[in-house]
């Protein structure tokens, strides 16, 4: 017995120092556990975020514009990423989260320790422990996955200690949005709120479950789990996003079984600067905000971001005007260019006319040297010499054309040509009792053309600048709409009005014998009447006039031609400008942005209507009757449905003609030298609209004055578009008599007039004494 005894006695001891030293080890190793979590705590392995980064995550949010109508027109961003409240969530997608990524969500506090020992037994091979909290740990202060296995320990020990302080800081409702908000679903889809735009079309409270679910699968890894380029991969991912959600008791097996049949269904819409609604308009609005944000410093005195700091503009945009606005362009255009590529089929210098060689190879050199191609190697030293030879040689590119986009082979310099001959327009829309711009179109594709025809391009405007000169003899001689005028010759003799020559304008009919009233002569764009009133008032006049609406005229002649429109103006001076002859001759100076909201919803800026009176309510009303005629029986008859025949061809079914309008419209058709530019202005009491189509080069036109005048080439676009507008009633636009001032005292009723004054018609002399 003391034998063993003694044997157990010296086995306990021979033990001990194994025992003790497992324990010490043990000791050690936990306190060198705890010990890297201080630390990593403390930031010794890298920067941790304090509590005002726990309370404030930074993050880059998208500033987003609001149309009038309280639709999405686009962002400015350097992250597409708008964010949205967890009230705004539909259930399923929380629970497809939940299910999918994070099964114990709201039993633990930011680490599951089960996962984690699960992960550890089966090396990850039954699934991760990486919890939403982890994940969003990630996304918000941690750096790129390391592939060094100490560096992702750290990392490891790092989420895990921010995963417990975002557990104390916030709700488990509060961390499934920020996730959601902070996720990059690719495609510049920064974001649940973009996501669901960009993939489904849709806002995120609006999302089906299975939409919803095809989110989920993206989270796994977004960049692998595309619908767009793998979507029998993602439907895949997305069934078993169902079996999860299944098996947390979310869905019944019917459902699951049911859901699992359907197809993916995307609406893919990117949301890329180049893409989308009012392109042009947003690149202009752009201008207008860095303006604004260097005026306007945040309170601490630092500039607000336009692209990170999540404000929200609210434009006078109308979504569905403009939408109206880019179908009637798109589609008129589209149908025009063919007839003007058919016209240059025989033409020799195509696209250009009435140029030598020396000329178009001047415009095609310019071109050159504002390409892309010309500054980047212009950038890497590279030789004039070599440069102009690069232009020269075939390559493999995409072009635009309106049958969809072309893969094809051509030098730079043909593409150059190549896109010389495309027809371009604008269109503006605006109310002109507030000034609101209710619709921007500044091209036909900005993707492939960035030049903005309404506020940055400047063209010769033609007989639309006649009803300024008409206006301001109005407004000087109290002329009546039925005052008759002779249509023969006239010239203003050389330096009257500081002319270097005569002047003797001819009339575009040919016609110059007899009288013609005031009205019928704007109707009919009678040259010489025009030049009879600017000689009787003066160019200086008429040029203070077209300053006062709002013009720039620092560059304008003062000889006596302006009135024939030999003057450049943009599309967006004129709208605003005829806008004041329906504002009882009010000038309203155009508004685009009517508020700016910080991300919190402070209202940063309120717009103020900026007004001044221009006209008396007598002169602007008579101005207005006198455009009324233009649509009655002049150039802009074909509205009230009445078309030459020559193009029934091109126009019946096509672009609408005849439109029959029978409502009252004042307008005016523009034509300049050559056909290069086409012009119509159209007017109802409660919205003004300008339309512009010609090419970017003034040599590059129609042969022809048959498709060459406003009346074809700019007119049909307003006339659909204002037919979308009638048919939308929601929109309210005018169908009413312009209104007329009380106790006028010119004559408006010709009719009535002429009876009232039989005896002096009867006897009109060669020229009215004024």
């Amino acid at each position: 017995m003391a034998g063993t005894k003694k044997k157990q006695q010296k086995t306990k001891t021979s033990k001990r120092p194994y025992i003790i030293g497992f324990w010490t080890l043990f000791g050690i190793g936990l306190l060198a556990v705890v010990l890297i979590f201080l630390m990593a705590g403390w930031g010794a392995f890298g920067k941790m975020p304090n509590f005002e980064e726990l309370e404030n995550p930074e993050t880059n949010l998208a500033t987003e514009i609001f149309s009038s109508d309280g639709e999405t027109l686009g962002k400015y961003y350097s992250e597409n990423r708008t964010p949205i409240k967890y009230d705004d969530l539909p259930d399923h997608l929380v629970e497809a989260l939940v299910a999918t990524e994070d099964e114990r969500f709201y039993k633990h506090a930011g680490i599951d320790a089960k996962g984690t020992i699960r992960a550890a037994v089966y090396l990850g091979t039954r699934g991760g422990a990486s919890t939403i909290t982890q994940q969003l740990s990630k996304l918000l202060f941690t750096e790129q996955v390391s592939n060094n296995p100490f560096a992702r320990i750290l990392q490891k020990v790092k989420e895990w200690i921010i995963a417990t302080r975002l557990e104390r800081q916030y709700t488990k409702e509060e961390i499934i949005t920020m996730y959601f908000n902070k996720y990059d679903f690719v495609y510049q889809a920064v974001g649940i709120r973009s996501a669901s735009k960009i993939y489904f079309g849709k806002e995120a409270k609006d999302l089906n479950i299975e939409e919803s679910a095809v989110l989920v699968a993206m989270l796994k890894n977004a960049a692998l789990y595309n619908p767009v380029r793998r979507p029998e991969l993602v439907k895949q991912r997305r069934n078993q996003v169902f079996v999860q959600m299944h098996k947390n008791g979310y869905l019944s097996e019917q459902e699951k079984n049911s859901l699992q049949k359907l197809p993916l269904n995307l609406d893919f819409s990117p949301e890329g600067h180049d893409e989308g609604m009012a392109t042009y308009f947003r690149v202009y609005l752009q201008g207008f905000m860095k303006d604004w944000i260097e005026k306007n410093p945040k309170p601490d005195g630092t500039e607000y971001s336009l692209y990170s700091d999540g404000l929200k503009i609210y434009t006078s945009i109308d979504s569905k005007m403009q939408q109206y606005a880019e179908t009637a362009v798109e589609k008129h255009i589209s149908h025009l260019q063919k007839e003007f590529d058919r016209q240059n089929k025989n033409n020799k210098t195509a696209p250009f006319r009435d140029l030598d060689q020396g000329q178009i190879n001047s415009i095609v050199r310019s071109a050159m040297q504002r390409s892309v191609r010309w500054r980047e190697m212009k950038d890497q030293g590279k030789s004039e010499e070599d440069i102009l030879a690069s232009f020269d040689k075939e390559t493999e590119m995409r072009v635009f054309s309106w049958d969809g986009i072309k893969d094809t082979i051509m030098t730079p310099k043909d593409s150059i040509f190549y896109y010389k001959g495309f027809l371009q327009a604008g269109l503006m829309s605006m109310r002109p009792q507030t000034g609101e711009v209710k619709a921007w179109v500044g091209g036909t594709n900005f993707k492939h053309f960035k030049y903005d025809h309404v506020k940055q391009g400047k063209r010769q405007v033609g007989s639309t600048f006649k009803p300024f000169v008409y206006a301001t003899a109005i407004d000087q001689l109290k002329l009546s709409p039925c005052d008759m005028m002779p249509k023969n010759r006239f010239t203003i003799e050389q330096g009257k009005y500081g002319n270097t020559k005569d002047w003797s304008p001819e009339n575009a009919n040919g016609e110059y014998d007899g009288m013609i009233s005031l009205k019928n002569a704007l109707a009919q764009s009678i040259n010489t009447v025009t030049a009879r009133l600017i000689d009787k008032t003066g160019p200086e006049p008429v040029i203070d006039l077209v300053k006062k609406l709002g013009v720039d005229t620092e560059n304008f002649s003062t000889g006596p031609a302006i009135a024939l429109g030999t003057e450049d103006m943009s599309l967006f001076e004129m709208v605003s400008a005829y806008s004041t002859f329906v504002n009882e001759g009010v000038y309203v100076k155009p508004v685009i942005v009517n508020r700016i909201e910080d991300k919190n919803g402070t209202v940063l800026y309120q717009h103020v209507p900026q007004t001044r009176d221009v006209l008396n309510k007598e002169a602007a009303y008579v101005t207005v009757n006198l455009l009324e005629g233009v649509t009655q029986y002049g150039s802009g008859a074909r509205l009230r449905g009445t078309y030459a025949k020559e193009f029934d061809h091109y126009k019946r079914g096509v672009t609408g003609y005849p439109y029959d309008f029978k409502n009252p419209i004042a307008g005016k058709t523009g034509t300049t030298q050559n056909q290069s530019d086409g012009w119509f202005m159209g007017m109802v009491p409660n919205l003004v609209t300008g339309v512009w189509v010609g090419a970017e080069d003034r040599a590059v036109h129609f042969p022809g004055i048959t498709y060459g005048q406003g009346a074809t080439m700019a007119l049909p676009i307003w006339g659909m578009y204002m037919k979308d507008l009638y048919a939308d009633e929601e929109l309210d636009v005018s169908q009413e008599a312009f209104p007329k001032p009380d106790n006028l005292s010119i004559a408006t009723d010709c009719e009535q007039y002429n009876q009232e004054n039989q005896s002096q018609t009867d006897s009109v002399p060669d020229e009215l004494d004024f």
